[in-house]
């Protein structure tokens, strides 16, 4: 099988490899994008059936295409979102190769060279846009032999696969919340475990929280506060979206648990952390409704006033008298989801472009391999890197680069 010759290859044909494409096309740039399964393969496989975006669709999309038959003010579904990017694609006329795997990446002396499921290709650049979700982190707390299913929450469909009895959700992100939310409208009895987390406004004063965050400059943002790397963000755009309210959810029936610990003889302990959790998610929220306030005042706004969004009601009894460990059986549960988030996976990329921690060393996404470039990560140049509107800017950087070498 002949070697393949490029100057730009992009390994990855979701919403960072696309941008990417786009930004090339438009310099210029010969290149070819691979893709192991299909365009936006994890928005079609890899999460649940009722999944929608948490943005609106006027914010969470590329600015060279709107989404069609749908409000602008609406949240599209994973299928549409899918169905987007394959447009997108078309539109740009993307030199695409799905059902293409690449096996691994060593640099040569003319810069890459990629073996894949179709053969060789060489590359002078190569971009990785595989995504920040690429290995399900499931932490190994209860064995197999405890006879509960336990599944990532990128394997969860709906309600329907799990078996009856209740349900343990492991994490409070945007993920575990609606997951957990969806369970209790089901019928199901759920536990959750909220860890530290976000918990900005759904929308305030007329304006989507994504709004709020752009004019308040926080999409922009460069780097976390220290102590913030591992918080996650609670927020939903099921039923048409809504803020995240985990009392809320208490009195719906749901019992919320601090983040579990060791499992023993069927008991998992949990940390006493639940309420301090749920009140630096307060703090949060009402310190971008803060934000928000001063900022309308600042630009005389004419918005209309929201008194009721400070409201904050009581602890509900499982806040104020914590469950400090979890008898699975006596609780009746059969079922336990991690929505525990995901870790990086190169082991294919044969280069030393990684730092002490294994996590890949650049500078807004261009690697110390002269050549080589990664794209989509979480706070690769600022906050907004991993989502779709702003995975383009960050491409736009690059194709830059890369145009210029």
């Amino acid at each position: 099988m002949p070697t393949e010759h490029i100057d730009t290859l992009i390994i990855g044909g979701g919403q960072a490899g696309l941008a990417m494409s786009a930004q090339l096309r438009e310099r210029g740039v010969p290149h070819l994008v691979l893709e192991r399964h299909r365009i936006a393969e994890r928005w079609r496989t890899e999460r649940w059936d009722s999944l929608v975006a948490n943005g609106p669709a006027w914010h969470d999309r590329f600015p060279i295409l709107t989404f069609d038959e749908i409000d602008p003010d609406a949240f599209a579904p994973k299928e549409q979102i899918a169905a987007y990017f394959e447009a997108v694609a078309e539109k740009i006329a993307a030199p695409i190769r799905c059902g293409v795997e690449v096996t691994s990446l060593e640099p040569s002396s003319a810069g890459f060279v990629a073996e894949t499921s179709a053969g060789r290709v060489d590359a002078r650049n190569v971009v990785v846009a595989t995504g920040p979700f690429q290995k399900p982190l499931i932490p190994t707390l209860v064995p197999e032999s405890a006879g509960i299913v336990q599944m990532h929450s990128n394997a969860y469909r709906n309600p329907g696969q799990l078996p009856e009895g209740a349900v343990l959700v492991v994490g409070a992100g945007s993920s575990g919340a609606q997951i957990a939310d969806e369970l209790m409208r089901a019928g199901k009895k759920v536990y959750l475990s909220v860890g530290p987390h976000d918990r900005p406004p759904r929308a305030y004063r007329g304006k989507d929280f994504v709004w709020w965050l752009g004019v308040l400059g926080q999409w922009d943002a460069r780097a976390k506060e220290p102590g913030t790397e591992h918080v996650t963000i609670a927020v939903s755009g099921a039923r048409g979206g809504h803020t995240v309210d985990f009392r809320r959810l208490a009195a719906g029936g749901m019992t919320l648990l601090g983040r579990v610990g060791e499992y023993r003889d069927g008991v998992l302990q949990v940390g006493g952390d639940l309420g301090a959790n749920i009140r630096r998610g307060d703090e949060n929220y009402l310190a971008t409704l803060d934000l928000a306030d001063a900022y309308a005042a600042a630009e005389g706004l004419d918005l209309p006033l929201e008194p009721e969004a400070r409201l904050i009601g009581p602890d509900p009894d499982c806040v104020s008298n914590p469950i400090l460990a979890l008898d699975l059986q006596a609780a009746g549960i059969s079922s336990i989801i991690w929505a525990t988030g995901f870790g990086l996976d190169y082991g294919w990329l044969k280069l030393d472009a990684f730092d002490e921690k294994g996590r890949p060393a650049h500078d807004r996404g261009v690697a110390a391999v002269p050549g080589l470039y990664f794209l989509g990560l979480p706070w690769l140049s600022r906050r907004a890197s991993p989502f779709i509107w702003g995975v383009w800017h960050d491409a736009d950087y690059l194709a830059g680069h890369i145009a210029a070498r």
